[in-house]
């Protein structure tokens, strides 16, 4: 009796040890994916060392190597999960009935451009990715089936049986809507080169396209 009830409190405190550690990993794992948002987003992928995002962490560089292999691997989770996050957001707008087919693409231009400039690895991250891991990229963001049971698809297609919208083919319309929106993010580097641009102009650019790029659409799109 006396063996079993010890036996029964060995279990348990070797019970609540692994809890404790799990929650202590899953904390250092926070901490550094958090380190990592902060100086990948501060000095981009490239110039960023495993070592400044360990110091940003407040931890050693030896920590860091065991939770997470290496910079690539860490690159990888931190965006796809921060990507994760943003199609959650976007799918919340496509799908919201009490917004209009020209408020969504306002949304859709306002919410792309504060993501892609708070997070400007992303956009590059995902081209890269579909380009070589579109299997695992596409599992993330399952594009048909978010766009076709859609809101927002359902309001075109409104919108075409109407009369209404003068280009009736969808594919047209998603790859004018993401030139406008995504290029000017992929093309910064060779734009800002153009136009003489440091990083605050860059951005303001972007800001200003806010406006543009719905007026632009509707006239795309729109009969007279």
């Amino acid at each position: 009796m006396y063996l079993c009830s010890r036996n029964h409190f060995k279990n348990f405190k070797d019970m609540a040890k692994d809890k404790e550690k799990g929650a202590m990993d899953a904390s250092t794992e926070e901490k550094i994916k958090n380190a990592a948002r902060i100086v990948f987003q501060k000095k981009g992928f490239a110039a960023s060392r495993t070592r400044d995002i360990a110091e940003e962490a407040g931890i050693n560089l030896a920590l860091l190597n065991y939770y997470f292999r290496s910079k690539e691997k860490l690159f990888q989770i931190v965006m796809f999960e921060t990507l994760t996050g943003f199609i959650h957001v976007l799918v919340s707008n496509f799908n919201d009935e009490n917004t209009s087919f020209e408020k969504k693409i306002e949304l859709l231009a306002n919410k792309y451009i504060d993501f892609a400039t708070e997070f400007p690895d992303v956009p590059i991250f995902i081209f890269s990715e579909a380009r070589n891991n579109h299997e695992a990229l596409f599992k993330i963001i399952p594009v048909r089936q978010m766009l076709t049971n859609s809101v927002f698809v359902r309001q075109f297609q409104e919108k075409v049986a109407a009369g209404e919208i003068k280009t009736p083919n969808l594919l047209h319309f998603i790859m004018n809507l993401m030139g406008l929106i995504i290029f000017p993010i992929i093309g910064r580097p060779f734009l800002s080169a153009i136009g003489g641009l440091n990083g605050p102009q860059f951005v303001q650019l972007m800001q200003e396209r806010k406006k543009l790029i719905p007026v632009w659409i509707k006239a795309m799109l729109f009969t007279n």
